[in-house]
């Protein structure tokens, strides 16, 4: 084997958890969905109208996401109308609150108007704004992100190309 050739040549990525996690995140717009219900819009003509997604677009990732269990489909009737369904966060869903909080954050760094963001995420018992963190299982915080390696994990098989 070549000995300049990255290490991470040898794993395979057949059962990469990156790639099945994309499978369900990736999609154009899933992550505009989830903006707009962890920001309390969860009602689907409320998430067309501000998302401005397309309506099949914006049904078949709400479809996707209940499908995966990160959001849940609740029943609400207005009053002389038929019962809909409003979207919510499970437990699963919650736990991708960080990737959102890490792509807003790099998003305002380099993609905000010269004014600023127009939104900040903000701790609710101080008020001040909220960042993404690397931390190890240790409790070290990594503040560049070359200190961070990938190594094989329990589930790593030999790359057979």
């Amino acid at each position: 084997m070549d000995t300049t050739a990255p290490p991470a040549l040898a794993w395979s990525t057949d059962n990469c958890q990156l790639a099945r996690a994309m499978s369900v995140l990736g999609e154009k717009g899933t992550l505009i969905v989830l903006r707009e219900v962890f920001n309390g819009v969860r009602r689907f003509a409320d998430i067309q109208r501000h998302s401005r997604l397309p309506k099949q677009v914006l049904s078949n990732r709400l479809a996707l996401l209940v499908e995966h269990d990160v959001l849940r489909r609740v029943p609400y009737r207005d009053d002389g109308a038929r019962e809909r369904h409003e979207y919510r966060l499970t437990p699963k869903g919650f736990e991708l609150y960080p990737i959102l909080a890490a792509v807003s954050e790099w998003g305002t760094r380099y993609y905000a108007d010269a004014d600023g963001p127009p939104v900040e995420l903000t701790h609710r018992d101080c008020g001040e704004v909220v960042t993404a963190v690397l931390e190890c299982a240790e409790g070290h915080r990594v503040d560049d992100p070359r200190d961070v390696v990938p190594r094989p994990g329990p589930g790593a098989r030999p790359f057979e190309g």
